[in-house]
């Protein structure tokens, strides 16, 4: 689970919480029609503006936001090290015997290829073309939350005009303009709430996951060529620590 997505929801709209009920009662910025134009409105919106399979895969893919568990960059690089140091000693046919530890599924199909005899750079060639097709549904889904993002406050706003339009109607009565226009203006509301603090953070979440996603699998695709190419481990480790940054480098050769 990640725990950074938790704690920024429960801050961001508890703090929220805590600046309204300071004024006043949280039942005032509760309006079921309101709430039905934006959050009817937006998601009507990005209906139109993506394919409904696509939608519903990005809601599936914003668990991630709140599921997902970081694999270790660290703890890659010693399962490749491990991987060189017994590809070199017993052959490369010998990894197959590995295979069953291994969870992740690009390391497997990493290593179900080498076992399988393919040369570096095919082996190279076709993984990464798995990466840019893995990098384009993923900035697909997060493209799909920055819509909402947009949508939102602009639906919020649709709310608003409706509500003052509403209220201009009843200007004989002063005594209705104040709670006429408290409502107008609480779609506005919802759409900035929706916007600053769901859907773009989600948004830019997703981005940074894929980074890091993309960065583990470029990982496995330099090892497993180095495993190939039979490099020397600690050549393999150079080149590995040249993706991440300096403090992440962690040397398996230390004693």
């Amino acid at each position: 689970m990640d725990i950074s997505t938790i704690i920024g929801m429960i801050v961001a709209f508890s703090l929220m919480i805590w600046a309204i009920m300071m004024g006043g009662p949280l039942s005032i910025f509760i309006d079921g029609s309101s709430m039905a134009i934006v959050f009817g409105g937006t998601l009507g919106a990005v209906f139109i503006h993506y394919p409904f399979a696509n939608v519903l895969e990005a809601f599936n893919v914003a668990k991630k936001t709140f599921l997902h568990q970081e694999a270790s960059v660290h703890e890659l690089i010693i399962q490749l090290m491990t991987f060189s140091n017994k590809a070199r000693k017993e052959g490369i046919l010998s990894l197959q015997g590995l295979m069953e530890q291994v969870t992740d599924s690009f390391l497997l199909k990493a290593m179900q290829m080498a076992v399988d005899g393919q040369e570096p750079d095919t082996l190279r060639r076709m993984l990464n073309t798995e990466i840019s097709y893995i990098r384009e549904r993923h900035s697909s889904g997060a493209a799909i939350f920055t819509a909402l993002a947009a949508y939102s406050p602009a639906m919020g706003m649709i709310g608003t005009l409706i509500g003052l339009v509403q209220m201009l109607q009843n200007m004989a009565d002063p005594n209705s303009i104040g709670p006429a226009m408290a409502v107008a203006l609480l779609t506005t509301f919802y759409g900035a709430v929706l916007a600053n603090i769901v859907f773009s953070p989600m948004a830019g979440k997703l981005k940074t996951r894929s980074a890091y996603e993309v960065l583990l699998k470029t990982l496995i695709i330099e090892g497993m060529q180095s495993i190939l190419s039979g490099e020397n481990p600690r050549i393999m480790e150079q080149k590995l620590h040249a993706f991440i940054a300096p403090k992440m480098r962690e040397s398996t050769f230390k004693k």
